[in-house]
């Protein structure tokens, strides 16, 4: 990113700032009646001895109590859950995910009432997030990082168009990546991503100050060949996802293999070990209180004995009509193929020792006291809820206990977003995000899926599909951007600048260019990415080929506007343009004809690439 991109930050700030959480609490208009949990079993997250015939008081949207039956009066007009033979626990943690928002029912009917994203959806995360806090869309309460820093030039085209909240950036320098830290901070993330472990160490160091100096944890794949998982411990990484660059870490000659990032596929390093070198490393990891999220499911498909069941359970997933009303069929396939995607022969065989020693690794890593949090790693090639719960049957198959895979989806995951003392345990003063199973998880924790109530926010949740379920914001994992097109319209700045009907040149405070044939018009930047439902704003379209007679159209219809130049037009949206929160399209049309230069070489038809303005709403 170019340094002058950064200029149109503050502007951007103030749009954001109005959607940034104040609280981690839904606003509802009416609160319900106090809900009394009665006579369950609890498991409170904590990791110690259940209670027996429990009561769990909630008013509002807090715990305001935990005892027994006898032992506390209930709040006046209380509604009374019966949960005697059942068990009560926190509500889960999807701690690792690319969050579409598809997942959102799915995941609720599976007792997750959280997720933290990693995958992140750029200028929509923040948004999306604040509508399910607020109570305007259903889902888990969706932790964000924004965006993410990568070294890796795949990881998108890099323009230099991009604003600060695309999804994923590569930083040109240690201060860029400075500034790209402060900007989500400053958009409202939960927490710092670095996607890999391949830019230089002073850029990781940038970015770890900042996320200090605003109290925000970072998670860091340290996949190397830079940043290896000792650096981020030292560094003060809050966990590895993916247990990232644990394999390299750990094999007995590093030098026979890739050092960084490739398929995540490390069983081939695990299968040479050194165990002197994991007793090290987990030490280190351990006393830096690192968390590890190993996302087996997607590391090593196939390897886990129950394969063939999870199969089974991922086929019958997709057999709800009312989910399959609304879930993308493409989704549906990437998901079901992942189950099939599966080494077989002589790599297979090699691989088994190297998967026998990721497991007893995690296990060597837990029963020195590190903290292993439990992820599917939910994304369009999984299953949403029966993802995690399939990763806390290899877990058991790992040696760890159900206590400990309990606390590692409940209690961990809130510690390592900094949020314990709102989430991740069942205790007076924390929001009331709790679920109800109807057999005992501690003797198989299979018992976690049999879902029998879910509470998210002080509210009982209606179970269940519902054909017309949709989210205002359409976000999908990192696929959302306020300017689609960017590489399209660089090239075809560059292709047609020297060519008759090329971009037209008009000077900034120039008259409008006003061709007898129209140019192909192309948008590059729109500023805010933001507004408030309801408001009136005024919108900056950059880009070029604007010409006097061009129209903007918004939600499909024409808006007023002022053209400043063949570069610049502002855009006017009066309230009743706002009225609707969403996620809506806003294309420059310029009229026929169309100059013939660029219908011959297949530069488009006249209307601009689309750009995307999120109108957030009133809170």
């Amino acid at each position: 990113m170019k340094k002058e991109h950064f200029s149109l930050w503050p502007r951007l700030v103030f749009f954001l700032s109005l959607a940034i959480l104040g609280s981690l609490s839904p606003a509802h208009s009416q609160q319900p009646a106090a809900l009394v949990i009665e006579g369950g079993t609890l498991i409170d997250g904590n990791g110690g001895t259940p209670v027996r015939d429990a009561v769990v008081v909630i008013e509002g949207n807090k715990i305001t109590s935990v005892s027994r039956k006898g032992q506390t009066t209930y709040p006046a007009n209380a509604v009374i859950i019966r949960a005697d033979g059942k068990f009560v626990l926190p509500g889960l943690f999807d701690s690792q995910n690319s969050y579409s928002w598809y997942f959102g029912e799915a995941m609720l009917n599976h007792g997750v009432t959280s997720t933290i994203d990693v995958g992140t959806t750029g200028e929509t995360a923040v948004p999306y997030r604040e509508a399910v806090f607020h109570g305007k869309t259903r889902g888990p309460r969706a932790f964000t990082g924004v965006s993410r820093l990568s070294a890796n030039p795949n990881a998108l085209v890099d323009t230099g168009l991009e604003n600060p909240l695309t999804h994923t950036r590569v930083p040109k320098s240690a201060e860029e990546t400075r500034q790209l830290v402060k900007a989500w901070i400053a958009a409202g993330a939960d927490y710092i991503l670095t996607y890999d472990g391949a830019l230089p160490m002073d850029y990781y160091q940038a970015a770890f100050d900042e996320a200090n100096k605003a109290g925000k944890p970072v998670f860091t794949r340290a996949y190397g060949p830079v940043l290896f998982p000792k650096d981020a411990a030292l560094l003060g990484a809050a966990n590895l996802p993916h247990s990232a660059g644990i394999g390299i870490a750990v094999t007995k000659d590093p030098s026979k293999f890739k050092q960084g990032r490739d398929d995540r596929n490390e069983l081939d390093r695990y299968a040479e070990m050194d165990d002197q070198k994991a007793r090290d490393l987990i030490q280190v990891l351990v006393a830096h209180h690192v968390a590890l999220v190993p996302t087996f499911m997607i590391n090593y498909p196939g390897y886990p004995k129950d394969w063939g069941q999870f199969t089974s359970e991922a086929r019958a997933f997709f057999t709800n009509p009312d989910l399959l009303a609304y879930y993308p069929a493409n989704a549906m396939q990437s998901a079901l193929q992942s189950y099939v995607r599966v080494d077989q022969g002589e790599l297979r065989e090699r691989r088994v020792k190297g998967y026998q020693n990721a497991m007893r690794f995690h296990k060597m890593f837990v029963e020195a006291g590190g903290h292993l949090v439990v992820s599917g790693n939910t994304n369009d090639s999984w299953v949403p809820g029966v993802d995690l719960h399939q990763e806390m049957q290899i877990m058991v198959e790992a040696g760890l206990t159900p206590m400990q895979i309990i606390v590692g989806a409940t209690k961990y995951p809130a510690e390592m977003l900094r949020k314990q003392n709102l989430l991740g345990t069942v205790e007076a003063g924390k929001l009331a995000d709790v679920i109800i199973v109807n057999a005992d998880p501690l003797q198989d924790i299979k018992n976690l899926d049999k879902i029998n109530t879910v509470i998210q926010d002080g509210k009982i949740v209606e179970l269940g599909y519902h054909p017309n379920y949709s989210s205002p914001f359409a976000n999908v994992a990192a696929g959302t951007v306020s300017v689609e097109g960017l590489p399209w319209a660089v090239d075809m700045k560059k292709a047609t600048a020297g060519a008759e009907g090329g971009p037209q040149r008009a000077a900034a405070n120039g008259p409008m260019p006003d061709p007898v044939n129209s140019p192909q018009p192309a948008i590059e930047t729109l500023n805010p990415i933001i507004v408030t439902q309801g408001d009136s704003a005024m919108v900056t379209l950059t880009g070029f080929n604007f010409v006097r007679k061009s129209a903007v159209y918004f939600k499909g219809k024409p808006v007023p506007f002022r053209a400043v130049s063949a570069t610049e037009i502002q855009v006017m949206l009066d309230p009743d343009a706002l009225r609707e929160a969403g996620r809506f399209d806003l294309v420059v049309k310029n009229p026929d004809p169309l100059e013939p230069f660029y219908v011959r070489s297949m530069w488009g038809n006249g209307t601009s690439n689309v750009a995307h303005l999120i109108v957030n709403y009133k809170y």
